[in-house]
This record gives C-alpha cells, sequence and structure tokens, in this order.
C-alpha cells in the first residue's frame, strides 16, 4: 500500500516535469500545413520533428498504452496538429495493424473527418538513413534521358517470379548475359520484379528479405556497369496492389507501398542515373474513381522514394497508365501525381494490340486468332486469319494519343511492354508460314519505328524466347533484326 501510494507521488512529479518540458517546445513549434489535395494518412512524408506532445516526453514511448489505446476500433481521436501529426504517430508505433480509426482534424478553419480504412496496415519507416540530396551523375530531366534510350529489353519472367528468378524455368541471370542483350543492339533493361510476393523476411512488417535486395541490386549493377540503361519496379507481386484500387483498402497499399519503396529506395540510392524506378506494373483502373485512388498510390511511391534522398532526389521516377492502356490513359489519366523536382518524371504504356495478333492463344466466340497483319502481310490462303482492325492507321491514332498528351508537354512515355510472336510451334501454326513471319517482323519493326517517332521508349517483352539466357545464342534472329530496324 505504502509503496503503490510512493508511485502515484512519483508519477505526478513526472507528469508535471512532462507538461512543462511539452509547452516548452510547443512554443516554437510550428504545425506543418496539409496541401490542398487529401491523402491517406500513411502516404504523409512527414519532414518535421513530431511534437513532444503527441509522446508525452518522459513517460509515453514509442509502443506505449497511449498509443495501443488510441489505435483501438472506434475510437474518435481530435486532434489541433492535423492528421500529418498523427501518420507521424502511428508510422512510429510499433503496432502493424489497426483497425477503423476515424480522426478529426482542423483544416483551414474547418473541422475535416478522415476515415482510415478497415484493415489498415500501419508498419514502421524504414527511411532510416536520409541523405542530402546529392545531384552527382544525376544531370539529365526525363526529356534528356529518354533521349538516351535507343531501345530496350525486358527480362521477363524471372525477378517476378515467386520464390526467386530460377522459380518460372528463367537461369540465373549473369553480367555476361547483360552483356549479350547489349551486343544486339540493346541499351536498355526493364527488370519486372516482386518483392511482397514471397521476398519478406518479416511478413509483419513488411521488411524485404535482405538476401533478395542484395541480389536485385547486384543485377542492377550489371547493367549499370555496362552502360545500360535500368528500369526497375513493383510488378504484379501477388496483387497486393492491382487488386485493390479501391477506397476500402487505399490506405492499406499505401502503407504497403510506402514500406516498400522506402527499402528499394534506400538501397539502390547510390547509383546515377542509369537507373529508373516504376511504381507499379499494370495497374487496373478503368474509371475516374479508380483512378483518383491510383493517383494516390502513384503519390507515395514518389513521396518514399523522394524521401530517402541522395541521388534519389533527383532519380527519374515512372508512373503507370490506368491498365496501362492507351485509351484509358489518355482519357482517364488527367493529372499526375505532384513531385518536388521539375521534369523527372515518365508515364508507363503498353501494347500488345491487337491482341487477336500478339497474344491469343485459341478461338474464342468472339473472335479468331490472326496470323497476318498489316499492309502487304495478308494472306490470300486463309483470309479470315487477317486481322480486321489494330492495324496501321489504328497504331499511329493511338501512338498519337500518347505524344499529344505527353510527349509534346515534356513527358517521356515509356513503353513498358510489347511484342508479337512467331507461331511456328504448338497447337496454332498458320498455313501460309512466310507470310505470317513477315506480319511478325512487320509489326515489331512498325510498332518500334512509330513509338520512338511519338516519344514512346520501346521496351521488347521477352522470356528467353528470343536470346538463349543459358548459351548466350540468338534464338530468333528475324525478331532482333526486326526491333533493331524499327530503333535506327
Amino acid at each position: 500500500m505504502k509503496a503503490k501510494h510512493s508511485f502515484k507521488i512519483l508519477f505526478f512529479f513526472i507528469t508535471v516535469l512532462s507538461f512543462f518540458s511539452v509547452k516548452k517546445v510547443d512554443n516554437n513549434y510550428a504545425a506543418p500545413k496539409l496541401t490542398d489535395i487529401d491523402q491517406p494518412i500513411n502516404a504523409f512524408s512527414v519532414n518535421e520533428t513530431t511534437p513532444p506532445a503527441l509522446y508525452l516526453t518522459g513517460y509515453i514511448n514509442r509502443g506505449c498504452n497511449f498509443i495501443s489505446d488510441c489505435l483501438q476500433p472506434g475510437r474518435m481521436l481530435r486532434n489541433s496538429y492535423g492528421i500529418s501529426q498523427m501518420a507521424a504517430l502511428v508510422q512510429n508505433s510499433t503496432r502493424s495493424n489497426c483497425l477503423g480509426i476515424s480522426m478529426v482534424s482542423l483544416y483551414k478553419g474547418r473541422e475535416r473527418r478522415n476515415m482510415v480504412s478497415a484493415g489498415l496496415s500501419v508498419y514502421p519507416s524504414y527511411n532510416t538513413s536520409p541523405k542530402a540530396p546529392d545531384s552527382t551523375g544525376m544531370n539529365s530531366n526525363a526529356v534528356q534521358l529518354a533521349a538516351k534510350i535507343r531501345l530496350g529489353w525486358n527480362i521477363g519472367n524471372t525477378f517476378e517470379a515467386p520464390g526467386g528468378e530460377t522459380a518460372w524455368g528463367s537461369p540465373v541471370i549473369t553480367e555476361d548475359y547483360i552483356k549479350f542483350v547489349k551486343q544486339q543492339g540493346f541499351n536498355a533493361i526493364r527488370i519486372p520484379c516482386a518483392w511482397n510476393w514471397k521476398h519478406l523476411s518479416n511478413p509483419a512488417t513488411e521488411q524485404i528479405d535482405p538476401t533478395w535486395l542484395k541480389r536485385i541490386k547486384a543485377v542492377v549493377g550489371y547493367c549499370v556497369k555496362n552502360d545500360m540503361y535500368v528500369l526497375l519496379n513493383i510488378h504484379w507481386d501477388g496483387g497486393w496492389l492491382d487488386g485493390n484500387i479501391n477506397k476500402v483498402m487505399q490506405d492499406s497499399v499505401n502503407a504497403r507501398q510506402k514500406a516498400l519503396w522506402e527499402q528499394i529506395a534506400t538501397t539502390m540510392r547510390d547509383f546515377d542515373e542509369h537507373l529508373m524506378f516504376a511504381g507499379a506494373n499494370e495497374p487496373p483502373a478503368d474509371n475516374a474513381e479508380k483512378m483518383a485512388i491510383l493517383t494516390t498510390y502513384h503519390q507515395t511511391f514518389i513521396n518514399a522514394v523522394r524521401s530517402t534522398g541522395g541521388r534519389n532526389s533527383y532519380r527519374v521516377l515512372v508512373v503507370q497508365g490506368p491498365s496501362t492502356d492507351i485509351d484509358k490513359t489518355n482519357d482517364l489519366m488527367t493529372a499526375l501525381p505532384r513531385d518536388m523536382v521539375a521534369a523527372r518524371m515518365m508515364v508507363e504504356v503498353h501494347f500488345y494490340t491487337p491482341y487477336q495478333f500478339c497474344l491469343m492463344e485459341g478461338d474464342a466466340n468472339w473472335g479468331k486468332i490472326f496470323y497476318y497483319w498489316g499492309a502487304g502481310c495478308h494472306s490470300a490462303r486463309e483470309p479470315d486469319r487477317n486481322a480486321t482492325w489494330g492495324e496501321e492507321r489504328d497504331v499511329d491514332a493511338a501512338f498519337g494519343k500518347m505524344k499529344t498528351k505527353f510527349a509534346d508537354k515534356g513527358i517521356p512515355i515509356l513503353l513498358g511492354e510489347y511484342g508479337a510472336y512467331r507461331r511456328s510451334n504448338g497447337k496454332h501454326v498458320p498455313l501460309d508460314l512466310a507470310t505470317h513471319n513477315d506480319a511478325v517482323d512487320h509489326w515489331l519493326t512498325y510498332i518500334t519505328k512509330q513509338a520512338k517517332a511519338n516519344g514512346m521508349l520501346p521496351f521488347f517483352w521477352d522470356t528467353g524466347g528470343a536470346l538463349d539466357r543459358q548459351n548466350y545464342a540468338v534464338k530468333d534472329q528475324r525478331t532482333i533484326r526486326a526491333l533493331n530496324a524499327g530503333a535506327n
């Protein structure tokens, strides 16, 4: 009883001392202002020191009861510091999950309610060693960097596979393979990559396996060492972003996006301008509401990378159009996320049109596979297999939209994936094989040429079909020749 009474007295004096300490700091503290565009609380990049009032200095600490109590389901929080301070509080908590936070803040003299979605995941900050901005080796803006990229190559179905680069049949990627790709006329590599999908050392905190980070850094190093430009992304990655472009999961996705990109960006920070980052792969947004949510994911990506500093302060970053579809991008991508550095952003789209010629693997009730495409490459022998849409005129119109919307405004477009493939093996072999092969050559050359003419940087999608990754031999010389013809 006596000990308990003494503890109460001690606690009283600690609390009083803490109050005066807090008051002194708060007098000199200016709460940061919110921007005019709402963002999820975990998307904020809080650069200011969090005022001790939020922690009760000398008593309450990270992971304490105050934080635990505040994050209880249904709890209403009122704070005059604004949402960004609460974001800092939550992000510094050791709790990995909290449900149904409802916050009220003052913004421009009005009360604002910010409902945080159920299932919100809050991860620790991985931006633990930010550096001052470093422009060394980062002289090129997006337009200048785009002018240096001749022709790009995808290392597809490799690093985006769960369990490692060999999980889907690819051999281990070596520096010799990168040199071999360069010898074929390519000077840029796209590395589709999984991170959350089977590559976490601690899923509860979204910590990426250090061994995986080291491996990807090594492959990026192979490219940069050989004067190859590199685009590194978060690919499908199990669908945590692509499958959750909605309000319910918006905050959770932004939290994960932030956690992953802080780690990726920190690990790769010292590479020069040869390295670019892409925030996603093919995020499927098909209306204005989803596009608005997707834009917050892009914003979180940009904020996370920039916050790590160093060369990342100037690195060219790539954001994806909705579904990386040209028409959707033209219609829905009415604004880009904001960047603290000017002219360091590109937009990414993909192109496999017409689908029936490029990728379709079997006839369907809505249409048949096309074996023949383009002027001079239709077949009289199989007229029902000639393309009926998506030919040169449609290509010109589609690429022209991207030129007008982005390239003409100083925003390069990265054609991150494109390709058409020969059907000489398998179930569906054209009767007029010579004309089919001519059509594939024509498609590859035409798409590459028109992409470059419209301010787009072409990156051919390959999974090992054109270049032998094991023996460093050309397997499809016609494809390599056609791509280079378009790039000249």
